[in-house]
């Protein structure tokens, strides 16, 4: 995974949580959806990387 796109799904995944804590602190039900739907989107991202990285490897000529 390259490290930009680690860094930014890091920061989506961050970002998420805390518009969802802050949907669930003031009651705003579209702020908490929102949030989840970022984190989770972020986590996939995270997740398809990591299988995309598995299958390619940084010794095989290019």
């Amino acid at each position: 995974m390259t490290e930009d796109n680690k860094a930014k799904n890091k920061f989506d995944e961050a970002k998420g949580k805390g518009k969802e804590s802050l949907g669930k602190a003031t009651g705003n039900e579209q702020w908490q959806a929102e949030g989840k739907t970022e984190k989770t989107t972020s986590k996939l991202k995270q997740a398809g990387e990591k299988v995309k990285d598995a299958f390619t490897s940084d010794d095989e000529p290019r």
